[in-house]
């Protein structure tokens, strides 16, 4: 799959493709649907299939403080993009520039002058443009007057309630991972990079990996029972993702993960943390000794579920 970041690195032999739109944070179920018909009618015209997303994406650009958590960082859902069979991606860069297009600048600038777009398959609630003035009927229009084909990808249900990374999201902080599982069309995990920590765990006997987590807001806070994969080996443990209330931090969210039984040098690796159950919330204790109680008592009861 290729990466193209930006308007200006798009070169003559990207143009003609097949394209959708969106911000496709999660790759869930319903943007799996999507990203099917991206490829069948790639499959069917014989161009690349290509998804436009923006980074930042558009909410968190107007108000970074109020934006929803992220599912996925731009790493991530890259690489579920390309599990889903998209050729192209175009990452265009959510900025002053890009918000002050209108819909018919975003048209002509992004989907005829950039891509030569001859498909265009979005969602019927699709907003774009300054002050979100185009809409699924513009597109309709524009598509008519340049020649190319719009179509509106079908909702996808579950439960009878439409699958999106809202709902996800709430499915996520209620700890329903049976059902974030069915949404997703796979177990919800993060995976980053193990990084340098305040290395406090070591001193109360419960080492962890602090694991880069890349987004100013995660989906889940608290303690959970995890699984880890780690160069192909499923490991066992228990994570935790917050700001560290009972420690001096720079209050920011990290996740924070102890392995059972496992003992090696993690710095560098890259983990994908898998997450099966909530078992309490974060809270702050006023000693060390009250931490490590807790956290004692974290992890007895997941090695207990885990039959450990």
């Amino acid at each position: 799959m290729e990466l193209v970041r930006g308007l200006h690195n798009l070169r003559p032999r990207h143009r003609g493709c097949v394209a959708t739109i969106g911000n496709f944070d999660g790759v869930h179920v319903g943007h799996q649907a999507i990203l099917a018909r991206l490829r069948a009618h790639s499959e069917r015209l014989g161009l690349p299939g290509c998804v436009v997303i923006f980074e930042p994406q558009p909410r968190e650009f107007f108000a970074p403080d109020a934006a929803p958590p992220r599912l996925t960082r731009l790493r991530e859902k890259l690489t579920l993009l390309q599990h889903n069979g998209v050729d192209r991606v175009l990452c265009l860069a959510f900025n002053r520039r890009l918000r002050e297009l209108s819909a018919e600048q975003f048209v002509q600038q992004v989907l005829i002058d950039g891509l030569g777009v001859r498909h265009l398959e979005v969602g019927d609630d699709f907003r774009f443009g300054c002050d979100r003035s185009g809409d699924f009927a513009f597109l309709q229009q524009s598509g008519s007057a340049h020649g190319f084909t719009v179509e509106a990808a079908n909702t996808v249900a579950e439960s009878g309630e439409r699958i999106s990374s809202s709902r996800l999201r709430q499915v996520l902080a209620e700890g329903d991972f049976i059902l974030a599982s069915l949404l997703l069309g796979r177990p919800f995990s993060i995976t980053g990079r193990v990084v340098y920590g305040q290395q406090l765990g070591r001193t109360i006997g419960a080492p962890t990996a602090n694991v880069q987590l890349k987004r100013v807001n995660p989906p889940l806070h608290g303690v959970y029972r995890v699984s880890v994969e780690l160069d192909g080996v499923v490991l066992k443990g228990v994570a935790n993702i917050g700001k560290r209330p009972s420690v001096s931090g720079d209050g920011k969210a990290h996740l924070e993960v102890h392995l059972f039984d496992f003992s090696g040098d993690l710095y560098g690796h890259r983990l994908t943390v898998v997450f099966h159950q909530k078992l309490r919330d974060e809270k702050r204790f006023d000693s060390l000794d009250a931490l490590q109680a807790a956290i004692k008592a974290d992890f007895a009861a997941a090695r207990a579920q885990w039959g450990l």
